[in-house]
């Protein structure tokens, strides 16, 4: 059985989280046009090595980021967003984008 540890829930089968996408810097939505829009949210580099991943732990809908490294598929380091995103992003609500 494969365990990872969740920052707010601490080890737990694999089978409870949800692969989440790779960490990369998000395009400013109010200037960005569709195909940056797409590429930041569809496209993954996918590189081998160590990559810095979302997680979502389901059970509790808890959002974490993990480093796995690619090619062992082993999971180095859990940690919360936090510790690096100072302030949350909002969205402007609305018309939607064209």
């Amino acid at each position: 059985m494969k365990i990872m540890h969740c920052p707010l829930n601490g080890p737990r089968n694999i089978s409870e989280f949800i692969y989440g996408g790779e960490l990369k810097a998000m395009p400013d939505p109010a200037a960005c046009n569709d195909r940056e829009w797409a590429d930041y949210v569809f496209y993954h580099d996918n590189q081998p090595g160590v990559v810095t991943e979302w997680w979502l732990h389901a059970p509790s809908s808890y959002w974490f980021l993990a480093e796995r490294n690619t090619l062992t598929d082993e999971i180095l380091h859990t940690f919360e967003p936090q510790d690096i995103f100072q302030q949350r992003v909002e969205f402007a609500t609305g018309e939607p984008r064209s």
